[in-house]
């Protein structure tokens, strides 16, 4: 189901086939409805009626890029859409709009000033190359506001390791269907949030739908586990289990949820870990924030790379998740 969730294109604002393909998988275990946004708002009905309202969420769009203008040579101007680092950009293939393939390219090495060797040129430097060779030509095949995405393969390597774009967060994604196809033993609600990237958009709106007591973001985070960088800039590391945050740059988290699932985690056995870096956010920063407001716990999986065609993760963090979730379920609802 990963697999197949990663590799559809959906673009915040474009999540269409995401959700058709997450209504497939829902629809017969739940009741469930689309906002006007386009958001899944999904009901799951339990054994029992809990005396406090709990939801989870994950969000449906990935980061990728919007055609802006194209120049009289048949190059395709873009912006991008979510944040992407331009230095994961250069040379990658993309599809754009209804399948055309096309090349980010910037000038040749050797054509570079000095100065221009020093720096990792922005966006507005780079252009996509869809093999066109007049604006005419390249109007036949694209249009102004088309969407592009990485292309991306889905790859398992080494001991473990998962390699795609949209791991961030059709990770939270499938996690919550197969929440949903589960017993569950309270009624809980589930919403899968468009326009995440963008700031947190779909999740502003589901959540004054919803009025949770208690909300569960089920995200990816930056793991930085790499050669040369130590201690706290690591900031969480693959196979150390899935990261229960206690601040980032948009929320600062339940006190009493973050030890709950710690103390969880320890009681299992499960490895867990935190976030040793206050940056990045996710949905909880707007659905605290909504209606009455709502208490927030974020249990995300490390991921290197993220934002870009390769981004890494391990089923081992993925399993560990799973695990603590279904401890929590237990335990949330008190």
């Amino acid at each position: 189901m990963l697999k197949d969730l990663c590799l559809i294109n959906g673009t915040s604002g474009d999540e269409g086939a995401v959700r058709d393909f997450i209504i497939e998988q829902i629809k017969y275990y739940c009741e469930y409805s689309v906002d006007a946004l386009g958001s899944i708002i999904a009901f799951k009905k339990g054994r029992k009626t809990p005396a406090k309202k709990v939801s989870f969420n994950a969000h449906m769009d990935e980061v990728g890029f919007i055609v802006t203008g194209i120049t009289e040579e048949g190059y395709l101007r873009f912006s991008t859409v979510g944040s992407i680092d331009s230095r994961v950009c250069i040379d990658r293939v993309v599809t754009v709009g209804n399948g055309v393939k096309g090349v980010i390219g910037d000038k040749a090495f050797h054509l570079l000033s000095e100065d221009e060797r020093k720096q990792c040129p922005s966006i507005d430097k780079l252009l996509i190359d869809i093999g066109a060779t007049t604006k005419e030509e390249a109007e036949k095949a694209v249009s102004l506001g088309d969407f592009a995405y990485f292309d991306s393969d889905f790859r398992e390597f080494g001991d473990g390791f998962i390699k795609c774009k949209a791991l961030d967060d059709r990770i939270g994604c499938m996690l919550l269907i197969e929440l949903i196809k589960s017993e569950l033993e309270y009624d809980t609600y589930f919403c899968f949030n468009v326009q995440e990237e963008v700031g947190l958009r779909g999740s502003k709106c589901t959540s004054f739908a919803v009025q949770s007591d208690i909300s569960i973001i089920l995200e990816s985070t930056t793991a930085a586990d790499l050669d040369g960088v130590s201690g706290d800039k690591r900031v969480c590391v693959l196979k150390n289990g899935p990261v229960i945050s206690f601040m980032d740059r948009r929320t600062i988290y339940d006190k009493e949820l973050y030890k709950l699932a710690i103390d969880t985690a320890k009681e299992n056995s499960i490895p867990a870990q935190t976030k040793t870096a206050i940056a990045g956010g996710n949905d909880a920063g707007a659905i605290q924030l909504s209606g009455k407001g709502s208490r927030v716990l974020a249990i995300s999986l490390p991921s290197r790379y993220i934002h870009s065609a390769s981004s890494v993760v391990n089923k081992l963090d993925i399993e560990n998740t799973r695990k603590l979730i279904g401890k929590l379920l237990t335990k949330i609802y008190d």
